[in-house]
């Protein structure tokens, strides 16, 4: 058989593509960080990452999103986390579905009551 491109893990549309690299979240947050006090830029951050500029573009537009959610989220002074946010929810939804629960119960009874015993 003879070597191709594959063999070399290039491909012929792209001699020049990196192997997709995956950052570990502290290290995203570290380049970040940089970015923001602007110890480097993205074509730095990128090299000394070994991923494309690209990537470094996308992190730092990922983190400023996520900032921005957890900061409109947040209310200065009632001191609820996002986990105390979510928790609540989830106990309004087990309340909801505990009506729910009873309602049919009581519904059950009333028709196992005009039907007879049909189900016994």
């Amino acid at each position: 058989m003879s070597s191709t491109n594959k063999d070399a893990g290039a491909s012929p549309a792209s001699p020049t593509r990196r192997a997709k690299k995956l950052l570990a979240p502290s290290v995203k947050y570290e380049i970040f960080l940089q970015l923001v006090r602007g110890e480097t830029t993205i074509n730095a951050a990128a090299e000394a990452a070994g991923v494309d500029r690209s990537t470094i573009m996308k992190l730092r537009q990922v983190a400023k999103e996520g900032a921005m959610a957890a900061l409109s989220a947040s209310k200065p002074g009632v001191g609820k986390t996002p986990r105390d946010v979510e928790l609540e929810a989830a106990n309004a939804e087990v309340a909801r579905l505990s009506e729910a629960v009873k309602e049919l119960a009581v519904k059950l009874t009333l028709l196992e009551g005009k039907g007879g015993s049909g189900w016994r």
